[in-house]
């Protein structure tokens, strides 16, 4: 090879070692870059923010085992969940102090008003369903199966300081003093049960001994041969011996337990209900409203089963998700 020849090709290898370098450092670059990009993704992917949500003492359980089970996921988001009543919940929610309100029963038109005067759109959703449970003292032995007559023989508005005797309600019942105790009247529980069994919201006695949380309920009864009183299914499940739930007569004269599988098939009536979350429109601009209540859906069977609830079915799922999904579409139009 000719000097000259030798020197034109030394001249390209170096040529060639630079553009390689060049290209290896571009390439590293461009490496780094993505990982920093990546890195960069999965942090925005980490949802942080606070909710919270208040109401109906009912709910309260699903909600709240939702959030421990969605912040285990996402723990930069704290969501905390009141307990002040279905009606206090919407009483927040409605001049929008809450993201999310926690309901026994569907809002009613006052509180309709209420929000509208405030300006605060909101979606409902269907969360799970529930049964609410007659429950008796353990040693109560003769109250197995209970109508709906006679449950309105104890709870109507004539009966206060009138029906004050088990042989009052069933002349083979024996002569043991009747005491009461149940959902106070800013509970979605109190406006239920008094619907269903006297024919109007709200429509009680009150003479007993009225309380939102559950656990009064639970102790008074407990306290009492002869207590009687009333609540959502999950607290007897929760209180097994301290308490034991009364079947009721169904609209077709059969006597049903309340239970997972009688709420879910329909024929625990007039005592299966569905239960709700409301949130705010507004507040699906913010991801991590839409990521915890798609969670609520998702999980839906687990959250249930966790708290003592009763899952919704494939068709009610089915209408929930079109709801939501309706909302998110709506808050990012």
């Amino acid at each position: 090879m000719r000097p000259a020849s030798r020197t034109i090709l030394l001249a390209l290898l170096a040529v060639l070692v630079l553009v390689a370098a060049a290209c290896g450092r571009e390439s590293e670059s461009s490496s780094d870059g993505g990982s920093a990009n990546a890195a960069n993704n999965e942090s925005e992917e980490q949802l942080s923010g606070s909710i919270e949500a208040d109401g109906s003492s009912t709910v309260g359980p699903f909600t709240t085992y939702a959030a421990e089970l969605f912040q285990q996921e996402h723990p930069g988001v704290r969501v905390t969940v009141g307990i002040s009543g279905t009606g206090g919940g919407f009483e927040r929610f409605c001049v929008g102090e809450t993201d999310i309100s926690n309901a026994s029963r569907p809002i009613d038109e006052e509180e309709v008003a209420v929000c509208e005067e405030n300006g605060i759109d909101y979606v409902e959703l269907h969360a799970v369903n529930d049964g609410l449970a007659v429950v008796v003292n353990p040693e109560n032995d003769w109250a197995d199966c209970l109508t709906v007559e006679e449950l309105n023989t104890i709870w109507r508005p004539e009966a206060e300081g009138e029906i004050t005797n088990w042989n009052q309600v069933r002349p083979d019942f024996p002569d043991v003093p009747l005491t009461l105790a149940g959902a106070g009247t800013d509970s979605g529980t109190f406006d239920y049960f008094t619907e269903a069994i006297n024919g109007e919201s709200g429509a009680t006695r009150t003479d007993y001994t009225a309380s939102e949380d559950d656990n009064v309920t639970v102790q008074a009864v407990e306290g009492d041969t002869g207590g009687m009183g009333y609540f959502g299914l999950s607290y007897v499940e929760e209180n097994e011996g301290r308490v034991k739930a009364v079947a009721v007569e169904n609209e077709d004269g059969e006597c049903v337990p309340p239970s997972t599988e009688t709420v879910q098939d329909g024929s625990y009536n007039p005592l299966g209900r569905p239960l709700f979350l409301y949130a705010k429109q507004e507040s699906f601009s913010r991801p991590e409203i839409q990521a915890f209540m798609q969670f609520a859906l998702d999980r839906n069977a687990e959250i249930a089963e966790g708290a003592l609830f009763v899952p919704l079915t494939d068709e009610q799922l089915q209408t929930a998700q079109g709801g939501l999904d309706s909302a998110i579409a709506a808050a990012g139009s």
